[in-house]
């Protein structure tokens, strides 16, 4: 069985979508894509069905990374059997996904920049409602957090 990460924003079309990216073309380039696989859902369900917010495919395009075949989804109950790492981008969303968790839930739950030694914010701030330049912030920081997930992954299961 491959380890699994989901990655958790509020609405799947931003934050969450470009961290599954990153983190695949990182599993890829490192020849792992068939011990890890990657997700990305959403808390909230408005945007299920909806492709990832234009803003963030432009700047995950500009970094490397193409998400435009992503679909938004909202987490739900069978996530906590599917997946080890359960990984959040802000608090509000830990949150919630540390309330729904089923009492038996054996994985990690975190916040995505807990696995970056930034020694700054521990939330990658949601740039919905700003400009596109604040996209391009939101993927350096993704990048970052993702090279120390992956880091740690590797080191916790030995791949």
């Amino acid at each position: 069985m491959p380890v699994s990460v989901l990655f958790v924003c509020l609405g799947n079309i931003c934050r969450s979508p470009a961290a599954q990216g990153i983190l695949e073309k990182r599993i890829n380039d490192a020849g792992l894509h068939q011990q890890i696989r990657v997700d990305s859902c959403g808390t909230a369900a408005f945007n299920v069905g909806k492709p990832p917010d234009a803003r963030s495919q432009s700047a995950s395009a500009r970094a490397g990374y193409d998400i435009s075949a992503q679909v938004a989804r909202q987490i739900c109950d069978e996530d906590y059997e599917q997946f080890d790492y359960i990984i959040a981008m802000d608090r509000i969303n830990l949150t919630n996904v540390e309330s729904w968790a089923p009492k038996d839930y054996a994985g990690e739950l975190n916040l995505f920049m807990h696995y970056c030694k930034n020694g700054g914010n521990t939330q990658i701030p949601d740039p919905y409602y700003k400009d596109a330049d604040a996209f391009d912030g939101v993927i350096a920081s993704l990048e970052k957090a993702a090279d120390g997930l992956l880091a740690h992954i590797r080191n916790k299961h030995g791949i």
